[in-house]
């Protein structure tokens, strides 16, 4: 909020001037003298994207209805307290509910996924026609209402048949296997959906091992592995369909702690790490050099066969999708202390805050911190709409592609009043504040095609169940008492209605 104090009264005039298409209101007093230049704003287009995100195994349950096979996340452990992923929101019976609900609140798009073991229940083997016929309907459904698919290709849910076959990702023939998968979706839903994502956050799932990789190398070979799936992936797209396709990470905006050089530095590899080994390859077709150094020393650096490169360099996207809910803050830390945090992590008398950092250290290189500047949610996750400014612009001058945001929200435990309504002011004014910050990069000439924050209704969140709510609708269950399920309209579900039928100017 900017406060103007006048020590006397002046005779004011606003005056209206375009450069190059940025617009300026000066403010000049009755001499002639500039008082202040405000900047205008650009409007979002008229085709912006407004929508919001989900994903299979958080929102569908039904996990082995209709043919469906088990994926990784369905037989995998959950922290003690929180719910499985058996029922969720049980978006797989209600989906003509949910989408109801959002062509209420005006959406122009949903993202979601389709569940790979869904469409092939052993991720090799035979199609499931059932599989199939689900997300044509919730295909349909969007359509019906006007809402444009965003279809996420593959989202955390690996069938669970090949990682007990070969290992998943660790073998190649996981490339061969997840391109058919594609080509499938292709074949079936090219003609419906204009915008396809390949793999969501990949690059969470490799800093923070969600594979249970036993080394560092297994780690980065199952990497490139979904890197040249992926670029496979892009090719299929292309040749099959009309489609535009891209990836979709998980971005944050990196913050050295201190003004050090050595902080400075540590927050450059980090970013590296973090963000640019993900799109540079995808977008460049090759690994970032001081990566490729970082991990050689470490020999950590994946065995690539010939064509691989050749491959990745032919698959170009047609835009970036990504993920984006705060900054990260990281100091230098030695090869000797990085090793003693992660070591530390895996103690049976670790905390959170132990583990948390143990996950985000990168020893000789980086390890997170708390950013003593910087708000944070009651999950301790950081708000940083400047910081989503900041990484818009960031992308949009390195890789010169179209951007979508995908997911950005925030989540808290949300309480339901005896009238039964949920006051979530807070979501609102996180939404708010990151809206603004996308208008802002839209000024500052970033191409944004749309904003579509995690989520339209609550989902069982990957580490704290179902009470980790984002939604603007609430699902009224807790973690291990479904109760009915009900979707009910929260404050912000109304606030996000008037912000689209503004396109973005209602922001109150």
């Amino acid at each position: 909020m900017l406060f103007i104090f006048f020590w006397k009264f002046v005779s004011i005039a606003v005056k209206e001037i375009e450069i190059k298409s940025i617009t300026l209101y000066i403010v000049v007093n009755e001499q002639g003298e500039i008082i202040m230049d405000i900047l205008k704003l650009k409007d979002f287009t008229e085709d912006f994207l407004w929508g919001a995100s989900s994903s299979a195994y958080q929102c569908e349950g039904a996990w082995d209805e209709d043919g469906k096979g088990p994926s990784v996340q369905d037989v995998a452990p959950v922290m003690k307290g929180t719910t499985d992923w058996k029922v969720c929101s049980d978006h797989y019976h209600r989906f003509k509910e949910d989408i109801a609900l959002m062509a209420e609140m005006g959406f122009t798009e949903y993202r979601f996924s389709i569940a790979w073991p869904r469409i092939i229940p052993d991720g090799d083997g035979e199609v499931n026609p059932l599989g199939v016929k689900h997300y044509h309907e919730v295909i349909d459904e969007c359509l019906k209402y006007g809402i444009q698919p965003v279809v996420t290709l593959y989202h955390f849910d690996l069938p669970y048949a090949l990682q007990e076959k070969y290992g998943g990702w660790t073998s190649r023939q996981c490339i061969d296997d997840f391109v058919r998968y594609c080509e499938v979706c292709f074949k079936e839903y090219g003609n419906k959906v204009k915008y396809f994502l390949t793999i969501n956050e990949q690059n969470m799932m490799t800093m923070f091992n969600m594979g249970g990789y036993k080394t560092d190398k297994e780690r980065y070979q199952a990497n490139h592995h979904m890197l040249v799936a992926q670029a496979k992936a892009m090719i299929s797209c292309h040749n099959m369909c009309d489609a535009w396709i891209a990836p979709a990470p998980n971005i944050t905006c990196v913050y050295p702690l201190t003004s050090s050089p050595e902080d400075y530095l540590a927050a450059m590899d980090y970013d590296q790490l973090r963000n640019r080994l993900y799109l540079d390859t995808v977008c460049f077709g090759k690994y970032p050099e001081a990566f490729a150094l970082y991990l050689k020393e470490r020999n950590a650096f994946p065995d690539i066969e010939e064509g691989d490169m050749e491959i990745m360099a032919n698959a170009h996207p047609d835009f970036i999708a990504f993920n984006y809910y705060g900054g990260s803050t990281v100091k230098y830390v030695s090869e000797e202390e990085g090793r003693a945090a992660k070591e530390k992590m895996t103690s049976s008398k670790a905390n959170m805050e132990e583990f948390m950092t143990g996950m985000m250290t990168e020893p000789g290189m980086a390890v997170g911190c708390k950013n003593p500047l910087q708000e944070e949610t009651s999950y301790g996750m950081g708000i940083d709409p400047v910081g989503l400014r900041i990484t818009l612009r960031e992308l949009w001058e390195r890789y010169s592609l179209p951007l979508l945001i995908t997911e950005n929200g925030c989540g808290v435990p949300d309480t339901l009043t005896e009238d039964g309504k949920i006051h979530d002011d807070y979501r609102i004014d996180y939404l708010r504040k990151h809206i603004k910050a996308c208008q802002q990069a839209i000024t500052d000439g970033v191409d944004l095609m749309g904003y579509s924050p995690w989520s339209a209704f609550d989902l069982v969140s990957t580490h704290q169940g179902i009470t980790k709510r984002y939604g603007m609708i609430y699902i009224h269950r807790d973690e291990f008492d479904l109760k009915d399920l009900a979707r009910i309209k929260k404050d912000s579900f109304y606030w996000y209605q008037k912000c689209i039928k503004s396109n973005g100017k209602n922001l109150d």
